[in-house]
């Protein structure tokens, strides 16, 4: 699988195998932070260049003959971040940033809940995503909103209290006091790190840049 640049200015429908599909090809829609394949649909060159120009994922519409974006009744749409093609160069993975639920029964996917169908530690970008919306929009009444109005200090304690008791809950409870308690550890961590500028994403880089030096 390989990269395909975004850039709208530079043409690369031309890479694509488009005479393999009769004009048409496979695009698998990807949530760009949790991973969650949230639908499919098929993409002709226009809707590709669409795709890329407009910023908002545009599939070719099989029953309706014609280009049709994402959400462009509902206002769902998908905001793209990433084209990639496969080995083959007959199929693209699209990945974008929902806005709203994917599916028009209500679901963020066509093919289920997130809970269903999302990879298992996705749902740790879904709450980084939110923590960082909290810190953006700072809504009356939210705890994580409390959390930020209290400052760097309160935040930074937070965080030891709740390592402490993660330590503690390990040595002396069962299985469920420590999840629970490492939780709210992770939580607490990603408030603490939102309120620096950054994010559990910068936290996963530092690991796999580790991971990747110590294997070479």
């Amino acid at each position: 699988m390989s990269d395909m640049n975004t850039d709208k200015n530079r043409p690369v429908e031309a890479e694509l195998d488009w005479a393999k599909g009769d004009g048409l090809l496979p695009a698998i829609v990807q949530h760009w932070l949790s991973g969650e394949v949230l639908m499919l649909g098929y993409m002709n060159a226009q809707a590709l260049a669409q795709t890329r120009q407009s910023g908002q994922v545009t599939f070719y519409s099989r029953s309706k003959q014609r280009l049709w974006t994402k959400g462009e009744s509902s206002g769902h749409v998908l905001a793209l971040k990433s084209v990639r093609i496969d080995c083959d160069a007959d199929t693209l993975l699209i990945q974008a940033q929902p806005q709203g639920p994917t599916c028009h029964r209500g679901t963020s996917s066509c093919f289920g809940e997130s809970a269903e169908v999302g990879p298992p530690l996705g749902f740790l970008a879904e709450l980084d995503a939110l923590v960082a919306r909290r810190h953006a929009e700072r809504p009356a009444g939210s705890y994580t909103t409390s959390l930020f109005e209290g400052g760097i200090r309160r935040m930074a304690q937070k965080v030891g209290e709740e390592g402490v008791e993660t330590a503690l809950a390990a040595v002396a409870q069962d299985d469920p006091e420590l999840l629970g308690e490492a939780a709210d550890l992770v939580f607490h961590l990603m408030v603490l790190l939102r309120a620096r500028g950054l994010s559990m994403e910068d936290v996963a880089a530092v690991l796999a840049k580790r991971h990747t030096d110590h294997s070479r």
